[in-house]
């Protein structure tokens, strides 16, 4: 499995996008379309930076009962991205019911992986907010691990936790971590954080960056800086 770079495309409006996306002449960075963008602009979107020839995670993160993921999965499917997501904790039959729906009738279909726990929560927060008493690595591990068994192709989950993943659920298990950022680059509201460096010597797969690249003062820079870094 090959590393890459995904640029987490946080912009609310297509001319936002685009602009950040022509600074690209002579690559195709793999792209996370969020929330945000997805929410402003619709499906249309995906087609468009897809044409453009870039890689694509939609990153919608669905969580609901199994047969509205289902047929929402059925859906995403036809927009050709390249990997999508939705939450762990809405259960094994849901995530089963999402890969049914994904899957397209010739059998191909996006990756799928679940959110464990979000980069920016804490041990504390999940107790205080959450209730749940568990430690978070133990809380990531066994989400990991209903993922694995619903047939899912891998997780999203913090840097600090992907060694542990593989370990438990097999190097080809793919782990998608967020909470990156150069060493000497500002966290943000991110809590579990790692350097491109540190998250590929412990073993993720593909990494999600999102501000140190769409808010520097030269993206292609500092894009091909954490190429440089984590890819080698």
């Amino acid at each position: 499995m090959g590393k890459d770079v995904i640029i987490a495309c946080d912009f609310n409006s297509a001319e936002q996008v685009f602009a950040f996306l022509d600074k690209f002449t002579d690559t195709k960075p793999f792209v996370k379309i969020g929330m945000e963008l997805y929410y402003a602009e619709g499906p249309h979107i995906v087609k468009e930076i897809k044409a453009r020839g870039h890689k694509i995670f939609l990153d919608l993160k669905l969580h609901d009962i199994p047969n509205t993921v289902k047929k929402s999965m059925a859906v995403l499917s036809n927009l050709d991205v390249d990997m999508c997501n939705l939450h762990a904790s809405g259960t094994g039959k849901m995530m089963e019911a999402a890969l049914e729906g994904l899957t397209r009738t010739d059998g191909t279909r996006p990756l799928l992986i679940a959110v464990t726990q979000l980069t920016s929560t804490d041990e504390e927060t999940m107790r205080r907010d959450l209730l749940i008493e568990k430690p978070i690595d133990e809380v990531v591990m066994h989400y990991a691990k209903n993922a694995k068994n619903a047939g899912l192709d891998g997780v999203v989950c913090s840097p600090l936790e992907a060694g542990k993943v593989h370990d438990l659920c097999g190097k080809d298990f793919m782990t998608v971590t967020p909470g990156v950022r150069f060493a000497d680059g500002d966290v943000g509201d991110q809590k579990r954080v790692m350097t491109p460096e540190q998250a590929k010597e412990i073993g993720s797969d593909y990494i999600v960056v999102g501000r140190p690249i769409t808010a520097a003062e030269d993206p292609v820079a500092a894009y091909k800086r954490c190429v440089a870094e984590f890819v080698g």
